[in-house]
């Protein structure tokens, strides 16, 4: 083959066109609406008619939540010094000593009536569960499996003991686990809590095993938190399975138990608290909630002003527009000219 007759095959392979296709071209029937003024100012309205009343909606069953919060931390440690470090030091004595009694008594005022079920939760603030490295310290699979034991990894420095045991379940979430204890009562009758069926039912059926026990667990000279028994399975144990899910924000809630019976307005409620948890290594503060809820869920009047919010700025928006219009309106272009009106040009 000679080299002009390779060039002209080159040239010619080279000059071809791409082949012709309506997708590439984005000419596939599509929904292209016009926006003409009459249509964004509609949809401005639109929007905020609708979001107003979903907002005000929102804010009042929040309004209709009946919240009980106490903060617990300072009241129920001594503290009889005006200087800090040594009110600090004090702290610290006193919540690491296992011999000191720390029983706490506090006394609540039902401000309305509160019907069943009502939910006890503690509350942690400046509580990191969100650190990257607590977050990874366990192994799931340990957890669910009995077999599985011994394996530890991601889990120090709660992973073994000096001798070498592995610690079930090991890691530093189960580690620090919650431990203060609250017991209620009114008119000197005790106010049961049900702690049955605070868990998610995904973490007693799939992520902790029915068979797997603690071992080995709270056995080492540093204690975080609270204990396990040793003949229950962690799955049944659900302050464990509440405690393990972390939370995302520093300033939590986890849920403690339920009220199953009605709380009447004005009604004293006696509050007993074992105060063993140590926050105040960290500064941290603990607080009781006992709390009502709605179709929205707890008292949370967040969602609620971001609806107002919204629907607010769009109405304002609307009106905007509609003034200008009306002030200084515009003449409207040609439809006809957009290229999806035009039909399309012949491929050669």
């Amino acid at each position: 083959m000679s080299f002009s007759d390779g060039a002209s095959k080159s040239s010619s392979k080279s000059s071809t066109k791409p082949t012709y296709s309506r997708f590439t071209q984005q000419e596939l029937p599509a929904c292209k609406p016009i926006l003409t003024p009459a249509l964004v100012m509609a949809t401005f309205i639109v929007i905020g008619i609708t979001f107003i009343p979903i907002g005000l909606s929102h804010l009042s069953a929040s309004e209709n939540v009946v919240e009980l919060v106490d903060q617990y931390d300072e009241v129920c440690i001594p503290a009889d010094s005006p200087d800090p470090d040594v009110v600090y030091s004090k702290r610290i004595g006193y919540i690491q000593d296992e011999t000191t009694d720390k029983t706490c008594i506090r006394t609540l005022i039902v401000p309305k009536k509160m019907k069943q079920p009502i939910f006890v939760y503690y509350q942690l603030d400046q509580f990191y569960q969100n650190h990257r490295r607590y977050v990874k310290s366990r192994n799931d699979e340990q957890y669910r499996d009995p077999s599985a034991s011994a394996k530890t990894t991601n889990c120090e420095p709660e992973a073994q003991l000096s001798e070498g045991q592995p610690i079930v379940p090991c890691g530093l979430i189960a580690w620090s686990l919650f431990n203060d204890t609250y017991t209620l009562s009114r008119n000197d009758v005790a106010l049961p809590i049900n702690k049955k069926g605070i868990a998610w039912e995904s973490d007693r059926t799939h992520k902790f095993g029915d068979n797997v026990y603690s071992k080995n667990f709270q056995n080492r000279s540093l204690i975080g938190g609270g204990k396990l028994i040793d003949n229950i399975p962690l799955n049944q144990q659900e302050d464990l399975l509440v405690w393990m899910r972390t939370a995302a924000l520093p300033n939590f809630r986890k849920l403690y138990g339920r009220i199953e019976t009605d709380l009447e307005v004005n009604e004293i409620i006696k509050v007993v608290i074992q105060n063993n948890y140590n926050t105040y290594s960290f500064n941290g503060k603990k607080k009781l909630v006992i709390s009502t809820t709605t179709w929205i869920g707890g008292k949370n009047d967040f969602l609620g002003m971001v609806y107002i919010i919204v629907g607010g700025v769009c109405l304002l928006i609307a009106l905007v527009f509609i003034t200008v219009y009306l002030i200084k309106p515009r003449p409207l272009g040609d439809p006809s000219y957009l290229s999806w009106n035009k039909n399309p040009a012949s491929v050669q």
